[in-house]
């Protein structure tokens, strides 16, 4: 090489990288004709990683801190190379940069619903979304494996093959697990940690570590939803002729409101209210507070007792106890 082409040649001095921005996980440091001075200066920061590659090897990888580039610093491409002593020359080699702080915030969801075989339900078919976070825990095998020799590798350009991995180790925990979908639904920590342990060595052959991973939400379809739902509620009813009896009670007001308007309006719906309770009653005297005939009419259900004092309804004429404000057949108020 004369004089003339050495003073051409470009040397780098000082080799660093700040990332510009969020989801880069692996930079190549632009090389081009430059050529690495003997004695040059690395900085790696912290949540960096520095690998040098030669001839298509990773050489050496460097954690945070600043380096003086030569043979002390450089053993495996000082070997590579068949340096003799310290080498005096400059030296071309590609130097990638990795970032290892964490990638936060990463979501991941079933794009169509997990079909599995509940004890309790039967085969149902289950949504599920969450976040996760990951770092870079060895950029040796993250180089050889995923990012290689591109000048830049992003954090959507793995995205994809991470969330597949995800959905299919949870299919694999739920049909191993037996557990019951509401048991899962309830204990959503427990079963975030349980998919986590799986998905870890998978995670580790990509040169990834799963820092976390959480599972925020369990669901089913909609027309699923709706039958659980309903017998949620059957549950909650619980006694059938009780919930009745509440529904007898409840209906009371609005029967004594009832649409007759002015003062017979008023007084056959209280005469009807009346009635109603007495059922209601007859109904909660009975053992087991169950059923049994109610009255035919409401003229027997206002009847007397036998020998007790008894008057004439003075609007319909019918036979009423002598204590009562209202006729039970008619409803109207009585002195």
């Amino acid at each position: 090489m004369s004089l003339k082409d050495f003073l051409k040649k470009q040397f780098i001095d000082v080799i660093h990288w700040t990332e510009p921005s969020d989801g880069i996980l692996a930079w190549r440091f632009p090389m081009q004709d430059f050529e690495i001075q003997n004695g040059a200066k690395l900085t790696v920061r912290d949540s960096e990683a520095a690998a040098f590659v030669n001839e298509g090897k990773v050489a050496d990888i460097f954690g945070p801190g600043l380096y003086t580039l030569n043979t002390n610093t450089l053993p495996l491409l000082t070997n590579l190379m068949n340096w003799e002593k310290q080498f005096q020359s400059p030296f071309k080699s590609d130097v990638y940069f990795f970032s290892t702080r964490q990638q936060l915030n990463q979501h991941w969801g079933t794009p169509n619903p997990i079909t599995f075989r509940d004890k309790e339900f039967g085969a149902i078919r289950m949504r599920a979304f969450g976040i996760y976070s990951y770092h870079i825990s060895d950029a040796k095998a993250f180089y050889s494996k995923v990012s290689g020799t591109r000048d830049i590798y992003t954090v959507p350009e793995i995205e994809g093959q991470l969330r597949n991995t995800i959905i299919g180790r949870m299919t694999d925990t739920i049909a191993e697990s037996t557990v019951p979908f509401l048991d899962m639904a309830a204990n959503q920590m427990e079963f975030s940690q349980k998919i986590s342990d799986f998905l870890a060595p998978s995670f580790a052959t990509l040169g990834l570590a799963l820092d976390s991973f959480v599972v925020e939400n369990l669901s089913l379809p909609d027309e699923l939803q709706k039958r659980l739902d309903e017998r949620i509620g059957m549950t909650m009813v619980g006694d059938m002729n009780r919930y009745t009896q509440f529904q007898v009670a409840q209906s009371m007001p609005i029967a004594a409101a009832n649409e007759g308007g002015g003062a017979a309006g008023i007084g056959a719906g209280l005469g009807a209210g009346v009635v109603m309770a007495n059922q209601m009653m007859n109904a909660l005297n009975r053992p087991g507070g169950g059923g049994g005939a109610a009255p035919a009419d409401a003229s027997q259900a206002g009847a007397p007792a036998a020998g007790g004092d008894t008057k004439f309804c003075g609007d319909c004429g019918t036979k009423i106890p002598k204590a009562s404000k209202f006729c039970a057949n008619c409803g109207k108020p009585q002195a």
